[in-house]
């Protein structure tokens, strides 16, 4: 039987259910596309806002694509008003240059002017000359003050700065460390082979296992946990939140307050009730090396070899995961036609679970020797590689246990 094919502006979906997800995407588009006018700078910068806080949200390619669209005309937009800046800051230099001819024609505090025809005295010049290279002269003496207060300031805000971030950085690692607490007072209290797992049923008939003792305790604090990520003899021991897109937690912490740290968090997409083949987690690479700030010493096999496991639980279930491919790699646009590891959550066949595996497997810094089937589950970690242009570094590993 000849397989079916749902197709919307050329573009072939695979089954009915992404042709749907598709024609809703472009339902919420024309209806978008009716509120603005797009070509109209405003209404871009309006609309790419919206975008990026997540007030619309879509299902498929077909919405991607647009986001993409619109990220890429706002990013003109960007780019035509730093021409525009540019070419106002080149008007500005050059009547600077003008200027500075002046000023460079007073030497010291001499009421004399070195020319070419010599020594001219201020007396000699008309009075709107004399004018203005006083008012020169008053400008550089009040620059010169405004300087010296600002040095003044400057070192009085950076040693501020610098004792705020210390007292923010103590209180987000005490913080961390009361959650760590937390995890393990649960888990002390409730031996692992002490409590029966039970099976509870949501109104869709969608099982849900019990939660970890360890972790009702911090789930109660934030609903948003997902599970928890560790991995021995580093800094990465965190909680992993997850939310309905992959832009809150870039910048909020555990306590939903504003941090440029932001927390590790699951890609919205994937599901650890009903599974996923791949399970990936971000976070961001700190200088600090905070969140996944250490992740890319697995670039060197021996720091491998030292931490080849992760701990991943969900808030339902432990597991460990060893390493099995370390690789950078970027954010391409949709366009690009390029493995993109990030898009990696389920595989349709085994086919294609093995194809994202030779793609990862190319890419990888070295062989660890760990190999995976279909059937088999991952955990992906994902953060910034300052290498190159919205580089990433990547970790995957399969579950063991």
């Amino acid at each position: 039987m000849a397989k079916l094919q749902w197709t919307i502006e050329g573009r072939r979906f695979r089954s009915e259910e992404e042709y749907q997800a598709a024609l809703r995407d472009k339902q919420l588009i024309d209806s978008i596309t009716g509120d603005f006018d797009l070509d109209n700078p405003k209404d871009i910068e309006q609309l790419y806002m919206e975008l990026k806080k997540g007030k619309h949200q879509f299902e498929s390619i077909v919405g991607r694509q647009f986001d993409d669209n619109i990220y890429e005309l706002y990013q003109r937009i960007v780019q035509e008003k730093a021409k525009k800046a540019e070419q106002e800051r080149l008007q500005k230099e050059k009547r600077k240059q003008e200027i500075e001819k002046v000023k460079n024609l007073l030497k010291g505090g001499q009421k004399t002017l070195r020319t070419d025809q010599g020594r001219v005295r201020l007396e000699d010049m008309d009075k709107d000359m004399q004018q203005e290279i006083l008012l020169i002269m008053k400008k550089r003496e009040r620059k010169r003050r405004i300087m010296v207060a600002a040095c003044v300031l400057l070192c009085l805000v950076s040693f501020g700065y610098l004792g705020a971030y210390y007292q923010v950085s103590a209180k987000s690692t005490r913080e961390f460390e009361e959650l760590v607490a937390l995890k393990e007072a649960g888990a002390s209290a409730y031996p692992s082979n002490s409590k029966e797992v039970k099976i509870h049923y949501t109104d869709d008939d969608m099982e849900t296992p019990d939660v970890l003792p360890e972790y009702q305790a911090i789930l109660n604090k934030n609903k948003k946990l997902i599970g928890w990520v560790k991995i021995d003899d580093t800094i990465i021991d965190y909680p992993v939140m997850q939310t309905v897109n992959n832009e809150y937690y870039l910048d909020h912490n555990f306590n939903q307050e504003e941090d440029k740290n932001g927390c590790i968090f699951m890609d919205y997409q994937c599901d650890v009730i009903k599974g996923c083949d791949n399970i990936i987690l971000y976070g961001h690479h700190m200088k600090s090396g905070k969140m996944f700030g250490t992740l890319n010493k697995y670039s060197q096999k021996a720091y491998y070899e030292e931490h080849p496991l992760i701990q991943f639980d969900t808030i339902y279930e432990k597991g460990t995961y060893q390493v099995m491919y370390v690789f950078r790699s970027k954010v391409y646009s949709e366009e690009d036609v390029n493995f993109k590891y990030y898009q990696f959550i389920n595989a349709v066949s085994d086919k294609e679970f093995n194809s994202y595996l030779n793609e990862m497997a190319a890419l990888s810094l070295y062989d660890t020797g760990v190999t995976a089937a279909y059937g088999d589950r991952l955990l992906t970690l994902s953060t910034c590689d300052y290498q190159e242009n919205k580089g990433r570094f990547v970790v995957v590993a399969k579950k063991i246990k």
